[in-house]
């Protein structure tokens, strides 16, 4: 590989150096977004105050232009729901190869004050159905400050001639964890699996099998699903949701190959990717920080940017721990809501150049790029035009918050028991809806304009790792 392992504990890179022309595009992207976004926002809330002071007359042109915003982004939405039915109902995986045309691979698992669970983890991928001589793993221990590289050691002896650990002198975060085992990989394909995460024991060969029987495959995304169910309300929404971002989002994107991110918990990528995009990767500042969140959106908008297909395995399943506690949720969702402006933004700075070519994909991925950049912008003040409505009008703006919740539940809901064919989906969407409108709504608001801050939030101190 072309970046030197020596450099892994470098210091970060001084601002008075030249920042690349991408990464000043993305900055001067995010400013005129917040620009807009706060220019939307003032004349709502002028228009609101107005129409409080003097009443209607001095302000029906902008009230009914915030209606015409609001009838025209319902719409908007509706017909985007209609397109990703239709997309997630062409879905089809990839079926699994046999032995002989399954790659080597290296799977590697960072770790940070992971426990015990370490050991499980590693014993579920050591069980799967994949050719033991074609399979390599790498577990890193990054500087943990509990018994996490015991029981690696613990694990090491187990499969002695199979794992190998490593350990990093310092904290370094997630990103250069994921540098210490890409450095020391070999195969075609590199799978990265979430120390408090767990394979089931064909997940492997499903996960890989794209490779195989499509050239244009550069990455594929994991079907994640919940491990703690059983430890409260939250782990158990948290799996109603997972299956509506995977099982109809995602594989609505994998039909044209635009799957946006690979989820840490479990991905593959093509060898030959991450090596070109590795020095980039690990140096990707936002707004003159180091990025030390959102580690794997950013690899995939790497596999994006070259050209390549990134798809989504249904069947390549791996059981992930969620936080239990609200504080614990709330800090992954904001950190996750950051690194979706952030990547949104890089995304938008090459999907209008010729980045895929002879490939339909690429103009639904530069539409779904844009909307998304609207949403960021739009949909944030329609949020704050809700609040307004409710200080105004209350009674109106709470029956329409309720329908929306009702609406909201209806298609996850739908989702799951299609899926696992289960009335699970239909007792916990309702309640999540609820939930999200009381207390998480404002997250994505929070991101968008906190987006540079790159505070994991999560595992204490640690600057990359976990839920």
């Amino acid at each position: 590989m072309s970046y030197p392992l020596s450099r892994l504990f470098q210091e970060p890179v001084p601002e008075h150096r030249a920042v690349p022309l991408q990464q000043e595009r993305v900055n001067t992207m995010y400013h005129w977004l917040l620009r807009i976004t706060a220019v939307m926002a003032a004349v709502l809330l002028w228009s609101s105050w107005v129409k409080m002071r003097h009443g209607d007359s001095l302000i029906r042109s902008f009230t009914l232009s915030l209606n015409l915003l609001s009838a025209g982004m319902a719409i908007l939405t509706l017909c985007v729901l209609a397109w990703r039915i239709w997309m997630a109902y062409r879905y089809r995986a990839y079926a699994p190869v046999s032995d002989d045309d399954l790659p080597p691979i290296t799977v590697i698992i960072p770790a940070y004050n992971e426990g015990s669970q370490i050991l499980t983890t590693i014993r579920s991928v050591m069980a799967s159905h994949y050719p033991a001589r074609k399979m390599r793993v790498i577990c890193v221990d990054d500087g943990s400050t509990d018994d996490t590289y015991y029981w690696m050691v613990k694990a090491q002896k187990e499969y002695s001639n199979r794992l190998r650990v490593m350990r990093q002198p310092v904290n370094g975060g997630k990103r250069r964890a994921l540098l210490a085992g890409f450095q020391h990989a070999t195969g075609s394909v590199y799978v990265t699996i979430d120390s408090d995460s767990e394979v089931l024991p064909e997940t492997l060969r499903h996960l890989v099998s794209p490779f195989v029987t499509d050239p244009r495959v550069g990455a594929v995304a994991g079907n994640v699903r919940v491990l703690n169910c059983h430890e409260g309300a939250i782990p158990s929404m948290m799996e109603v949701s997972f299956t509506m971002a995977f099982d109809f989002i995602r594989s609505g994107q994998s039909v044209y190959g635009g799957v946006y991110c690979t989820p840490g918990c479990l991905s593959a990528y093509r060898a030959q990717v991450v090596e070109e995009h590795l020095e980039s990767w690990i140096n990707q500042t936002f707004m003159g920080v180091p990025a030390t969140i959102g580690e794997d959106r950013a690899l995939t908008n790497c596999v994006l940017r070259s050209g390549y297909r990134v798809v989504y395995q249904k069947d390549a399943v791996v059981k992930t721990k969620m936080p239990i506690s609200f504080s614990g949720l709330r800090r992954m969702l904001l950190r996750w809501a950051r690194s979706n402006v952030r990547e949104s933004l890089v995304m938008a700075a090459f999907i209008f150049h010729p980045f895929r070519r002879n490939d339909t994909g690429g103009g639904w991925i530069r539409f779904f790029g844009s909307l998304q950049l609207f949403r960021l912008s739009v949909g944030e003040v329609l949020k704050l035009g809700l609040v307004t409505q409710l200080l105004v009008d209350p009674l109106p703006a709470a029956k329409a918050m309720i329908l929306g919740c009702l609406f909201a539940s209806l298609l996850p809901a739908l989702v799951y028991q299609i899926r696992y064919r289960s009335w699970f989906g239909w007792q916990w969407a309702l309640p999540y809806s609820f939930f999200w409108l009381i207390s998480l709504s404002w997250i994505s608001t929070w991101g968008l304009l906190s987006a540079s801050r790159s505070h994991w939030l999560t595992r204490g101190q640690c600057r990359g790792h976990g839920t």
